[in-house]
Parts: C-alpha cells; sequence; structure tokens
C-alpha cells in the first residue's frame, strides 16, 4: 500500500497490523573509497549541503573513510570497494546501491554523475555472482529515484517514508516500493531546498526517530511519522539538522552512529535519550567528506 496523506498513513498504520517482522539492522556495511574525493558540481545543483566554496583535501578525505570503515568494523562486517575520480559522489553510495533479503537495487539517479555511478560492474557483479543476488535495476526506468537517501525504511516492519523532491518522483516511489517488498510506504514533499529525506529523518532499530520537522513541506507529514515512534523522537533543529544529524544510522541494536559534527550538535538531554532508549552514539570525524553535502548515513550501503 502506498499513500500519500498523512491521515491515511496513520489509518493505515497499527501496532498490531506491523509487529517487527524482519530483522531491523543489517548483516554487513558496503562502502566506496573516496578516491580522487572532489565535489561534484552538477550535483550541487539541488544538494545546498554542499559546500563548493571551500577547497577539498582528497587525502585527508581517504584518511577521514578508511577511519570510518575500521569503526564500522567493531560492530559489523564491512566491504569496502575503490572509488573513482570520474565518479566524485560514489562516497555515498547508498543512493545508488541497496538490498533487501537476496536482492541488489540499483538506483535511478537525477544527475549524470551519479547515473555512472549505478553503471559500474563490480558491486553488481559481487552481489549477483558471489551472493546470488537477484538485481533489480531501477536505473533503465523513466522513473527517479535515489534509494536509501530518498526512502527511509523501518525494516523490521516494512514500512517505507518517501520524501518526494527533484532526487525522487512518485514514480520513483512506486518502484522503490515493490523493489524493497514493502507492505506500506508513506509518501510526502520535502520542504523546498531539501533533497533527501535521509538527512531529515532517520528510524533507529525500528524503535525511534530523528526527526527535523522543518525538512518537510507539510509539518502535519512530520508529526503523523512523530505519533508512530512516540515517544522515542528525538526533534532536530535547523542547525542540527545543517551538521548532519539526521543522517544518522542504526547499524545494530545498541548502536547510532553519526559523524563527530552532529554528535556534537546535540543537546546533553537529546544525548541521554538516546541512551535510555538503548543507543549509544558512536562518532566519527568526517568534517571533509561532509563538503560533498552527506555524512555518514549516506556513506553506507546496507546489506541485508
Amino acid at each position: 500500500m502506498i499513500v500519500t496523506r498523512p491521515a491515511d498513513f496513520l489509518a493505515a498504520w497499527s501496532a498490531e497490523r506491523f509487529p517487527p517482522r524482519a530483522p531491523a539492522t543489517p548483516r554487513a556495511a558496503l562502502l566506496v573509497a573516496p578516491h580522487g574525493f572532489a565535489l561534484a558540481a552538477e550535483s550541487a545543483t539541488d544538494n545546498r549541503y554542499m559546500r563548493l566554496a571551500e577547497p577539498t583535501d582528497a587525502l585527508r578525505a581517504l584518511a577521514e573513510h578508511a577511519t570510518l570503515a575500521a569503526a564500522l568494523r567493531d560492530c559489523l562486517p564491512t566491504l569496502v570497494f575503490p572509488g573513482d575520480p570520474a565518479t566524485p559522489d560514489a562516497v555515498f553510495p547508498n543512493n545508488v546501491f541497496a538490498t533487501a533479503p537476496g536482492r541488489l537495487i540499483v538506483g535511478a539517479m537525477r544527475h549524470g554523475v551519479r547515473r555512472r555511478e549505478a553503471a559500474r560492474g563490480d558491486i553488481r557483479a559481487f552481489f549477483r555472482d558471489l551472493l546470488h543476488y537477484e538485481i533489480v535495476d531501477l536505473s533503465t526506468r523513466p522513473v527517479v529515484a535515489e534509494l536509501t537517501g530518498a526512502l527511509v525504511i523501518d525494516r523490521a516492519r516494512g514500512i517505507g517514508f518517501c520524501g518526494l523532491s527533484e532526487r525522487c518522483d512518485l514514480a520513483g516511489a512506486r518502484a522503490m516500493h515493490e523493489a524493497f517488498g514493502l507492505a506500506l510506504t508513506f509518501c510526502f514533499e520535502l520542504a523546498p531546498g531539501e533533497y533527501h529525506t535521509n538527512v531529515v529523518l532517520a528510524l533507529l532499530a525500528g524503535r525511534a526517530a530523528l526527526l527535523a520537522a522543518d525538512g518537510f513541506a507539510d509539518p502535519v507529514a512530520a508529526a503523523a511519522i512523530a505519533e508512530v515512534y512516540a515517544p522515542r523522537v528525538l526533534r532536530l533543529d535547523a542547525a542540527q539538522k545543517a551538521a548532519f544529524a539526521g543522517n544518522a544510522i542504526a547499524l545494530s541494536a545498541d548502536t547510532v552512529w553519526m559523524s563527530e559534527r552532529a554528535a556534537a550538535s546535540l543537546r546533553p538531554e537529546q544525548t541521554r535519550a538516546l541512551a535510555d532508549w538503548g543507543f549509544a552514539v558512536r562518532r566519527v570525524a568526517l568534517d571533509e567528506i561532509e563538503k560533498a553535502g552527506g555524512s555518514l548515513r549516506c556513506c553506507v550501503a546496507e546489506i541485508y
């Protein structure tokens, strides 16, 4: 079922109808190293979080990314594929590659620089030939669907939250709903200037939410999501959103990962709330990588 109105979403939702049935966190993570790290001007046309005026340091970006991969390996198996200077946004693979059990999903990207990523054969071959996953290729369809950038998923319940913007249209949302095998998807417009849902919303292991309400075009849509996850809802202000506090991910039942800048933006009572809900905060410095307009969650493609 796909709904586009908050009232319809709340009418469809109930804890009895959507109990946790599946693993809430992935079994492995896939990263792409920022070789030849640079900012893609094409992506900056609809990503206001990119800092084009600042110089970039490719070696610093590689060091940050290596530290991230090493840290994640403490939590779950972490695979790192090489990047390519011809695809400078490839450090954010979650927008291009995602999985459901037994299935690799390839995104339909808005910009040509990202479509080059979707065409790379080594990641496809890894899933097809080594893991024997079916490949669902959205990149060949007349849609825009930037996977888990646009679509935030409660994996335990099979519920998707899809923000519509230049990076995802309604046809793309429908294609992702089918590809991920979701039971319910709530589609809503992002606020003007927002490009991906995973900057304004994070769902932590199916039991808590980080939410920046000003990232939604309709505050009622944000309120509907908050109602489902109440009382475990961490409300983020505009400064915290800009620091990528919403671009977080739970890779295990007891840990939430975010960048150093994001974690530093949290108020003490917010960190205590996360601890009360069973989440320790793990932080990794990603100042250089964040110049490209994404943060830690964007760096992680989940393997289910």
